[in-house]
């Protein structure tokens, strides 16, 4: 089986295609630095790792797409872009939240933070123990998250509050990999279950609002 990875939760415009056949393996990977580039980067990336994988996108059994936490715009071309190209094909579409990929990456880490750079100075942050995420995903400023027996942290933001979590190791994982999202939806895919709603995880409200109705004009 051939799946398509993407995942546009983070400044890493991710695509990869995976091989599923008893192992898992990763055939073809782009990620490139983008925080602004989603919906320029996600499709050309896309056809390069099927071109890179050998096949064609109708040899595709299935997309697994990571579902945030991450900010309103370039999430939602993730989660569109794996909607039509599962129903364009005809095949299933799965979600995974984009910080468990992380934590499943640092499986061998007995109890480890992952963090994700949320914007206006806040993280996106879960925790993790042995690859498994203990309670649901949150959002707040780097110094209210609690440790609560963290030996590790993991994640972009790591690095971009270093200065935050001294006492924690700085583990190598720092965005959402291919082979960890289908690994994730691993037992969705072989058992053929049908596609997942693909709901985006935002955790707070977008910037951009509707704009309200007109205010009368007084005379």
């Amino acid at each position: 089986m051939f799946v398509l990875a993407i995942d546009t939760s983070s400044p890493a415009v991710t695509a990869g295609v995976v091989t599923v056949a008893g192992d898992v393996v990763l055939a073809a990977e782009r990620a490139t630095i983008a925080a602004r580039g989603h919906g320029e980067l996600l499709a050309p990336s896309i056809e390069a790792v099927l071109r890179h994988a050998g096949i064609r996108s109708r040899e595709l059994d299935a997309v697994v797409v990571g579902t945030g936490p991450g900010p309103f715009t370039g999430l939602r071309v993730g989660l569109v872009t794996a909607a039509v190209l599962a129903d364009l094909l005809g095949i299933p579409a799965y979600g995974v939240c984009s910080l468990d990929a992380i934590g499943a990456a640092a499986a061998d880490e007995e109890a480890v933070l992952v963090v994700a750079d949320a914007r206006r100075r806040e993280v996106y942050w879960a925790r993790y123990e042995h690859g498994v995420r203990v309670g649901e995903p949150a959002v707040g400023k780097p110094a209210d998250v609690p440790l609560d027996g963290s030996t590790a942290v993991a994640g972009a933001a790591a690095e971009l509050y270093a200065e935050v979590w001294p006492e924690l190791s700085r583990r190598p994982e720092r965005y959402p990999e291919p082979i960890a999202l289908v690994g994730l939806a691993l037992d969705r895919i072989t058992s053929g279950a049908p596609s997942d709603p693909l709901t985006p995880l935002y955790l707070r409200r977008p910037d951009a609002v509707a704009p309200g109705p007109p205010k009368a004009v007084s005379q």
